[in-house]
């Protein structure tokens, strides 16, 4: 990510790290008070943050280091740096950063997508699979409900399963009675025990699993066939999704080329819209 600011260079130190809600709200507080982070006691910074002083520490550590006070250290050690090089260039406040680190993130997609293998593969198997189940849970819920939304225009059984619970590995059960050969997973951060579980559980009867997570080492991945990768920006206090979203429309597209009477569905259903008068022009 760009930029030399001490909010820069604490935003890459928090990055890569999978921090609690209550550790961002911290390591948002640190962005925010950038020049003054290396000189927090930190009963100060709690204070500051909303926290206790305990989480502090385990903020700390989360981080890598042995406690607050080594990372204060390493705040003072780099505070020179960041102060001689704050005029040399352009910098950035924090929502300006969490926007420049998504496009990092879709820049990486973009060289991911340089073999298109994986992503075809994974279009043919979604394609194949009648019904065509499509899971996310928690944070992963909309991804799933989007993509659901769009594939069921040209797919002809798509069934969403953003919901957990006891119900969840029954529906597993009835769309692999029903045919389904495929699932189709989104998996984010933090990601819930169920939904694991759940793959598990798909692959066990007999179901070819492809996911998109935000990391090829992400715990999903051992029960996944086909796992594609796609990085969320953890620079606010909730990640931001832009390229797990745009990677779920290409797998879209993917589908789209392998089901041949797609585009006669699309067609149809934008005469039946007409018709209904769904939408404003």
């Amino acid at each position: 990510m760009s930029g030399s600011s001490p909010a820069a260079r604490l935003q890459r130190l928090f990055e890569g790290h999978r921090l609690t809600p209550t550790q961002r709200r911290i390591a948002h507080c640190m962005v925010r008070r950038a020049a003054d982070a290396p000189f927090l006691s930190s009963v100060e910074l709690a204070e500051l943050a909303g926290v206790s002083q305990p989480s502090v520490t385990r903020f700390a550590v989360a981080l890598g280091f042995d406690g607050y006070p080594a990372l204060r250290r390493h705040l003072r050690e780099v505070a020179p740096a960041d102060a001689a090089q704050e005029d040399a260039g352009e910098t950035y406040n924090e929502y300006q950063q969490a926007v420049r680190a998504e496009i990092e993130n879709l820049q990486h997609l973009s060289d991911l997508l340089a073999d298109p293998g994986p992503v075809e593969r994974a279009g043919r198997l979604l394609a194949g699979s009648r019904p065509l189940p499509v899971l996310g849970l928690r944070a992963a819920s909309s991804q799933a409900r989007g993509f659901g939304y769009f594939a069921a225009k040209v797919h002809p059984d798509v069934r969403v399963l953003d919901e957990g619970g006891s119900m969840l590995l029954d529906r597993i059960d009835s769309a692999r009675r029903a045919g389904a050969t495929a699932l189709m997973c989104f998996a984010l951060p933090r990601h819930p025990r169920e939904c694991v579980e759940a793959l598990a559980y798909a692959g066990g009867q007999g179901l070819t699993v492809v996911t998109v997570a935000d990391s090829a080492f992400a715990p999903v991945a051992k029960h996944s066939d086909l796992l594609l990768p796609a990085a969320i920006g953890s620079g606010l206090s909730f990640d931001t999704v832009c390229a797990p979203m745009l990677l779920g429309r290409v797998l879209l597209e993917a589908m789209c080329d392998e089901l041949p009477d797609a585009q006669a569905r699309l067609e149809e259903f934008d005469v039946r819209a007409a018709a209904r008068g769904l939408f404003v022009e």
